[in-house]
């Protein structure tokens, strides 16, 4: 687990060793065990290395390959490399080192971009082809590692975080308001925007070509994989669907405790993070494992639950972890507020000061831990939202009823008003029809409420999980730490997006058949019906973990920012917000905003995502 940079002169001049330098110190962080950088003429690739497999010099990096043609600069892991290896020594190749990146890079040389299909990991990288004079680079299938890019003037940058490519002395940076009213719609960013106008994200599932020989050289982008839930064309068996997902979770969580340094596991109290620690635990005995809690002692309502550590220290007793836990008050999200957005770089999904805390505490006693994401965008852990979309009159109508569920910030009719001051610049951009594109062309064969849901998994795969995993990967590569997803296992994945939607829901038929003219209240009787999710994972899970765990409700992990917003932190928010002299009023209307303000610490309305997104924006465009 890496940082990479790069920088190509598009127009020959030679590359600086300065320059790239400057790109891999701003990612240290990154690599704390190691750095490398390669330059010739108009190229140069750069690393930063956190040494997971292989801790010799051996795999250092950037690595040539042995006919001197390619060099590749790559961040990841690849669990399948061993196989992978076995299979290009059949075929005649030789290795220097044990790691995977030697695997990596003898692959593209073997397999070309097929090899990407071939890798179970996670992986950005960028490859060299010293004598084609061409550029490929590349992110793995679900966008766990990070990768961006920049074409600006006669320069072609990338790098793991936006800041490697900010530390060029030729870049220049300009805010891209766009980016920033998709954001404010859906606190998340569904294109390849950033807030840097000139900075994309490479999208999940996709490489890159840049051919130097060219005579205006331009980014090629395609995708050589995507998210396909579906029914299946034919009858199912339960028990054998359900024995098979036992077997393949074992086989994720075994795969991905290879490593030549300690793997530890995040134990939140809930379901998924538990199980992974269950099967981890017997493999590595008295596993660490560690917990970030709250003091709830100012919180009310459903923030009574949020603390988890009695489930997780429970949970640790029963599988015999060496078990670590902090708790977060108040006054932690202010101090935290500043180095949390400097390595975020930019806003994405929740409130997620606390995994920056977690991670820190991971980081104090392993270099590698295993996390549950994914878990619930594979086998429907959100259920609510899903039954949304199950009835509606046709594919439109749909999207209509899912778009508005997804205005999570700003909802429409508010959005002019707070963007006033810049809404001349950004009007044309219509955030229904960002929406929309994520389902490119998934709007065929939608026949049954089925389909339907299996439409809303794709979309949350490729929205809210790619935030997530961003954030996940920043917020822990900003302690050094590695943080590894087993429901992100392949097989594991293809095997979730073809399993019923009825394996999933079991209420499915009776909520779709909810009489609206039904006395009573409503959103309760709704609520009750849809809190089954992860049907047949709880089934599995079972035999692992306690019932009390598996039959839980679902919770996020959340800290008690609602009542924080309007007690303990309201005086850090007012000063932060309520002023004139707040960046964020560059562009948003301090009125409009302050109006939405008011409703949370009245107590009418419950903005703490607003807040949040507010204080992170505002952090940005101060120190950013």
């Amino acid at each position: 687990m890496c940082g990479i940079a790069g920088y190509l002169n598009l127009n020959g001049e030679e590359t600086k060793l300065k320059a790239i330098v400057a790109m891999t110190d701003s990612i240290a962080h990154r690599g704390p065990d190691g750095e490398g950088h390669w330059l010739e003429g108009n190229v140069a690739l750069g690393h930063r290395r956190l040494a997971i497999i292989d801790l010799s010099e051996a795999a250092s990096q950037p690595m040539v390959s042995v006919e001197h043609r390619y060099v590749l600069s790559y961040n990841g892991e690849l669990y399948n490399y061993r196989e992978l290896r076995a299979d290009l020594e059949k075929l005649g190749y030789w290795f220097r080192s044990d790691s995977d990146t030697e695997v990596v890079l003898n692959s593209l040389i073997e397999w070309g971009t097929t090899a990407l299909n071939k890798f179970n990991g996670m992986f950005a990288l960028a490859l060299w082809d010293r004598k084609d004079k061409t550029l490929l680079i590349a992110r793995d299938r679900y966008g766990i590692k990070p990768l961006y890019y920049c074409e600006q003037g006669e320069g072609f940058s990338f790098g793991s975080e936006q800041k490697a490519i900010k530390a060029h002395p030729g870049y220049r940076s300009s805010l891209d308001k766009k980016a920033l009213l998709e954001y404010f719609t859906f606190q998340n960013i569904f294109t390849d925007r950033t807030f840097e106008q000139d900075i994309k994200i490479l999208p999940a599932g996709h490489y890159a070509t840049l051919d130097l020989k060219q005579r205006k050289p331009r980014l090629k982008a395609i995708q050589y994989w995507d998210f396909a839930f579906k029914e299946p064309d034919y009858v199912c068996d339960y028990k054998e669907y359900r024995e098979e997902l036992d077997r393949l979770i074992l086989q994720a969580v075994s795969r991905q405790l290879v490593s030549d340094v300690e793997v530890g596991a995040y134990l939140s109290g809930g379901m998924d993070s538990g199980t992974l620690t269950a099967l981890a635990a017997k493999h590595l005995p008295y596993i660490k494992t560690f917990t970030c809690g709250f003091d709830l002692s100012s919180a009310s309502g459903m923030e009574l639950t949020y603390d988890e550590r009695i489930k997780a220290e429970a949970m640790s007793a029963l599988f015999k972890t060496e078990h670590y836990e902090m708790v977060l008050k108040s006054g932690d999200m202010e101090r935290c507020l500043t180095r949390f957005a400097y390595h975020l770089e930019e806003p994405r999904v929740g409130q997620s000061y606390p995994n920056f805390y977690t991670a820190q505490l991971a980081s104090k006693f392993v270099k590698v831990a295993l996390s549950g994401a994914g878990g619930d965008e594979l086998f429907a852990g959100y259920p609510w939202r899903y039954y949304r979309a199950a009835v509606n009159r046709d594919f439109e109508h749909y999207i209509d009823q899912y778009y508005l569920f997804w205005q999570r910030l700003i909802p429409n009719k508010e959005i002019k008003k707070v963007f006033s001051p810049i809404w001349d610049e950004v009007s044309e951009v219509w955030t229904r029809d960002i929406f929309r594109d994520v389902f490119q062309n998934h709007d065929l064969y939608l026949e049954r409420p089925q389909d339907y849901i299996n439409h809303s998994m794709y979309f949350e795969a490729k929205t809210f999980l790619h935030g997530l995993l961003l954030v996940e990967d920043k917020l822990s590569m900003a302690h050094g730490l590695e943080t590894r997803v087993p429901f992100l296992d392949n097989d594991l994945v293809d095997f979730a997006m073809n399993c019923p939607v009825n394996f999933k829901l079991s209420n499915l038929d009776e909520v779709i058949r909810v009489n609206e003219n039904e006395f009573g209240d409503k959103q309760s009787q709704y609520y009750s019906k849809t809190r089954d999710g992860k049907k047949m994972l709880r089934d599995v899970m079972r035999r692992y973990i306690p019932s009390e765990i598996t039959d839980a409700i679902k919770q996020g992990f959340s800290s008690p920012d609602s009542s924080w917003f309007k007690g303990d932190s309201i005086d850090f928010v007012r000063r932060k917000l309520c002023n004139d002299q707040a960046n964020i009023y560059q562009y948003l209307d301090k009125r409009a905003v302050n109006t939405l303000l008011e409703e949370h610490f009245s107590g009418s309305q419950n903005r703490r995502l607003l807040i949040w997104s507010l204080l992170n924006v505002e952090e940005l465009l101060t120190h950013g």
